[in-house]
């Protein structure tokens, strides 16, 4: 099964310990049987109402796929860590799962693209 999970992390965070937790959730997963397709860091966000006194949060998508048992102890541990302040996690169905690989591919288009005009710049 494919699925999107949103987590959103306290903003009182540094950038190592932003990265920190975003790899032990995918640790999660792969420790599971999942494997990760794709992470983004959305950074750092305002949050449309204020959870725990805090107005803005660092926010993540992770795309894996998995057994739905492994998507119940992903969320058990964004459960017991306290950086974490809300999540998602949502199974895609097939329009859904198309949908996010022709915008990852999308991105990645631009990415190259980006990295082709900047060395060619450099010349």
């Amino acid at each position: 099964m494919h699925y999107e999970t949103v987590f959103i992390l306290t903003p009182v965070l540094s950038d190592v310990q932003m990265k920190e937790a975003v790899e032990k959730f995918s640790k999660v997963i792969t420790d599971n049987g999942g494997t990760v397709v794709n992470t983004e860091e959305w950074g750092l966000r305002k949050l449309a109402y204020p959870i725990a006194k805090k107005s803005t949060g660092f926010y993540t998508l992770i795309e894996f796929d998995a057994d739905p048992k492994n998507v119940r102890k992903l969320e058990t541990a964004y459960r017991r860590d306290e950086r974490v302040i809300r999540f998602l996690t949502f199974r895609l169905d097939k329009y859904a799962a198309e949908y996010a690989a022709k915008r990852r591919a999308l991105k990645g288009a631009k990415k190259v693209e980006t990295e082709v005009t900047v060395e060619a710049k450099e010349d």
